[in-house]
């Protein structure tokens, strides 16, 4: 998969791409041939768009049936052990929350305003805040989210930006994604450093913190574009640091799979390449759908502030 997208990008055929966060299944196809069940947006770019908008919009209702307490505490409570040990000093704990929704993922895809948003084959739907890389005239640059905030809280701005513990850890993942950088480009800088922008989260306002990253390609980048994706995921932001130690913690302490819930999708369109994570994630299991979310874990944190912190992440754009 890696070689056919250097090879795409080589001869400059725009194409589309997929990566879970296992770095282990992929979707990759060349704009002529996308299926046409597969819709998506990422800023200003939007490609297959279904021409009616489906019967049965959603009326707002959203039941969540989340793991208990209890199980989550078992996991936040090895996190801490692990950073205790040394083993990772910041970790993305996620879960899978099962919810009752009264209509179709493209209903919910169809009524998202969020900058990045999919629609893969009525399995599952995507309506992400959080850019991954754009690489543009030679310049690459990456995006991390990490702190949010309800924007109704009086002086929410203020609040956040002096919160230690959110100041912290936003420091330790521009500090991993610089290193990650670094791997592909040179001159690797951080350009913004923590900026707030509002977004919609169902009924309410948030405001998100993130940070711009940048750094310099070869001329050559268009036929590297694999080699580039590859070096760079699983993205630190929805891993944590070190990243290969923090996977391996993942993977033994949250009890399910992730699948493409925090892996990347985006497109190369001969000149440019843009992507986004893959969070705020509702996935079709049968008859069920399971919205996965989750937040970052450092030394400091709180298991019940964090736990509600991902319940609060579980919202429809509707």
């Amino acid at each position: 998969m890696k070689d056919t997208l250097n090879e795409w990008g080589n001869a400059k055929i725009p194409f589309f791409f997929m990566i879970d966060f296992a770095v282990k299944n992929f979707y990759i196809s060349p704009f002529s041939t996308l299926d046409d069940d597969i819709f998506f947006v990422l800023d200003e770019f939007s490609h297959f768009f279904p021409k009616k908008p489906p019967k049965n919009p959603c009326h707002n209702t959203l039941l969540k049936k989340p793991v208990h307490f209890a199980r989550y505490v078992k996991a936040f409570d090895y996190v801490l052990e692990n950073m205790r040990n040394g083993n990772t000093y910041l970790l993305n704990l996620t879960f899978p929350t099962e919810i009752e929704i009264d209509c179709s993922l493209l209903t919910v895809f169809l009524n998202s305003t969020a900058k990045f948003r999919l629609y893969f084959k009525d399995k599952f739907v995507v309506f992400s805040p959080e850019r991954f890389i754009k690489i543009e005239n030679n310049l690459i640059s990456t995006f991390p989210m990490k702190g949010t905030i309800n924007a109704d809280i009086p002086n929410a701005q203020a609040k956040i930006l002096a919160d230690e513990k959110e100041m912290a850890e936003h420091v330790m993942v521009v500090d991993l994604l610089r290193n990650d950088l670094s791997i592909v480009a040179k001159k690797v800088r951080a350009t913004k450093f923590r900026y707030v922008e509002k977004i919609s989260a169902g009924n309410q306002g948030l405001l998100q913190v993130s940070s711009e990253i940048s750094g310099v390609l070869e001329n050559s980048w268009h036929g590297k574009i694999g080699d580039i994706l590859w070096a760079l995921l699983p993205a630190g932001s929805i891993s944590g640091a070190p990243k290969k130690k923090t996977v391996e913690i993942i993977q033994a302490v949250e009890g399910y799979d992730r699948g493409f819930f925090t892996g990347i999708f985006g497109y190369f369109d001969g000149k440019i390449v843009d992507s986004a994570v893959m969070i705020r994630f509702v996935e079709k299991q049968g008859d069920k759908f399971i919205y996965k979310s989750g937040g970052g874990i450092t030394i400091d944190s709180d298991a019940q502030s964090e736990y509600q912190e991902m319940l609060a992440k579980v919202y429809l754009p509707v």
